[in-house]
Order: structure tokens, then sequence, then C-alpha cells
């Protein structure tokens, strides 16, 4: 058995000794994500914005950043990334564009006409966010993509007074092999001078506040974008198809809201709605086994800091598991878990 079948792979929250090992994830993205700028000064200020929300007593969502990572428990190695922003828009508008249409008809020509245009609106103002997930290309299977994006839903469902009643997902968008938007440069390279790597990277490390400034905001008719552009809209980058997948059978819906960079989906849902909030169910460990002859479930202990989430087979209603995963997570009779099925 190879030492990687044997690691006991968690979700945890970041701490600040994990900045190398995030920059070295964030160099592997290939651009277009926003949220893990290969930026060692930027990913610092979001370690401490993370550290700091884990901290806050107050559980009304306002502002806070909740980064979470892979780790595999026995060597430490960190294997991906995963966020949970709690409120959006709380320091200024969270843009969208909604894809709308306008008919209109014409008696004398006898045709009706079906316009669609771009609306940039502020809809998800108020509601919680999931993203930054990525996961370190040589472990993209054995569920481990899976665990690290429910892990989020987990940590929603154990510190449900802290997020809004909707969430929200942005997916990357359509990029060129250079790293280019077709959207980004047909409509917005017009208004800020900028190639999308270049806005990129300044959204990543300065925020979006120069969208609130230059963004325009009359309709956008998509007939008047080329057709390389008008193809991608709603469309997620290649890379991404997988995880509008899971979140899609997580019970996020696509409405019509793309972002307003790369043309990408944004996809919404009912907090509560969630699988994974709406099935989780609590118990308490009361033995520790030598085999569970079970399928795994994704289980979760601790709240704030000392959360952790896992995969697990489980028995007798979940107060048993197989004590070779137990014991690298200090996990021991009495620890109250949270489960849900994969």
């Amino acid at each position: 058995m190879s030492d990687e079948s044997k690691a006991v792979w968690r979700v945890r929250p970041a701490r600040a000794g994990d900045l190398p090992a995030i920059l070295e994830l964030a160099h592997l993205t290939g651009g277009g994500f926003t949220n893990l700028p290969a930026d060692e000064a930027s990913l610092a200020r979001r370690l401490a914005w993370s550290d700091a929300s884990f901290a806050r007593q107050d559980a009304a969502p306002h502002n806070e950043l909740y980064l979470l990572l892979l780790e595999d428990a026995a060597t430490g190695r960190i294997g991906g990334t995963a966020m949970i922003f709690s409120r959006i828009g709380s320091q200024g508008p969270f843009y969208s564009y909604k894809l709308c249409n306008l008919t209109q008809n014409s008696r004398e020509l006898d045709r009706i006409f079906r316009i669609p245009f771009l609306s940039l609106t502020s809809d998800f103002d108020g509601a919680s966010e999931v993203g930054g997930l990525f996961l370190h290309p040589d472990l993209r299977t054995g569920g481990l993509g899976r665990l690290l994006a429910r892990a989020r839903y987990l940590f929603m469902a154990q510190h449900r007074a802290r997020f809004g009643g909707r969430v929200i997902a942005e997916l990357r968008g359509v990029m060129d092999s250079d790293g280019n938007s077709p959207f980004w440069d047909a409509l917005g390279r017009q208004f800020f001078g900028l190639s999308f790597p270049e806005a990129d990277r300044f959204n990543a490390v300065n925020g979006n506040q120069f969208i609130a400034d230059l963004m325009p905001r009359h309709p956008i008719y998509t007939a008047l974008l080329p057709e390389t552009a008008q193809a991608v809209i709603g469309q997620p980058h290649r890379s991404g198809r997988a995880a509008l997948a899971m979140l899609e059978a997580e019970g996020f819906v696509y409405d019509n809201y793309v972002d307003i960079f790369d043309g990408g989906p944004t996809v919404a849902a009912r907090t509560d709605d969630l699988k994974t909030v709406r099935t989780s169910q609590e118990a308490q460990i009361t033995a520790l086994h030598a085999a569970i002859d079970a399928p795994a479930s994704l289980v979760a202990t601790g709240l704030l800091h000392d959360f952790q989430a896992f995969l697990a087979p489980l028995a007798d209603n979940g107060s048993a598991m197989p004590a070779a995963i137990a014991a690298p997570l200090g996990i021991t009779p009495g620890t109250r878990i949270r489960h849900a099925a994969c």
C-alpha cells in the first residue's frame, strides 16, 4: 500500500504559517483566479483577514473570510484551498451582469424581435459566497475535490448564524491559451484600458473598487459584441465544469447572472436548501473500531479554529468510526460530529 493511499486528508482553517504552501498553489492556478492571486502580500492579507474572522465572537455576518485548506493530517502537506465569504457587498456593491431579454414587435415587418442585453446589478448584496476552490493537479482523484468543496457547507451548517439566507458561487469564465478572456476583451477592456491578465492582477491585489468607478451603468446589447464574446457568456472555464456539476448537485442554480470580468456563470441557492446543510446530522462518537464496512461519509468536528472535515465510514447512526482515521485527527469517544452522506 502506498503512502498516498494511507493519507488521512482533512479540511481545516488556514494559519499564518501556511502562507508558503498557499503561494505555491496560487502559482498553479493559471490565472483568472481572483481569490487566490499569486502575490505573497495579497495572500498574507487574506490569511490575516481569515484568522480575524475565525476569532470573531459576534456571529452575525459582516465581512468575514473563512479560508480552509486541504491537509494530509500525517505529513502536513497542503493540497488545496476553499473559501467562504460571510457577506458580500458589505464594503461596497457586489456587481454582476444579468443576462436579460427585451421583446419588441414590429407590425410593419410582422416580426417579433427578442433582444438579449446585459444589465449591471447588485442583486446579491448581503448574500454569502463560496469560492477559492483549488485542488493540486496531482490530487484530482479519489473524491478530495468533493471533500474540499462540501466541507464549506458543513462549516456553514456548524456556524449557521454567521452566514446569509442566500449563497452564491462565481465560476471562472472561458479564457484562451494565453490567459485572455474573449468577454473582457470585447467589453471591459474598452472601458478600463487593461488586458484581462492586468485587470485580474489589479483586482486580486487592490480590490474591485475600480469596477464601481468605471463600469458603464447602461445596458449592453449582446448583439453588439463579437461572436467570440457572445459565445462564452455564462460558460465556465473548461477546468471549472466539474466544479459546476458539484455546485448543481448541491442545489445551486444558474439564473442568467454572469461575472463582470470574464462572463463566467454565477450560481445561487438558499443556504438552508443546500443539500449538505439540509441533510447533515449531529451525533457523538462512542466507539472506535478496527474496520467499518460502510460507504464513506462526510464528517466534521469542532468549531471555528478547531473545525475540521474529512471522509470516514460510520456505523451505528454515526456513533462509531475507524480508529485509524480517528487517531491522527484527535477524535476520541465523546467527540461530537456532524455528518452527511457523500
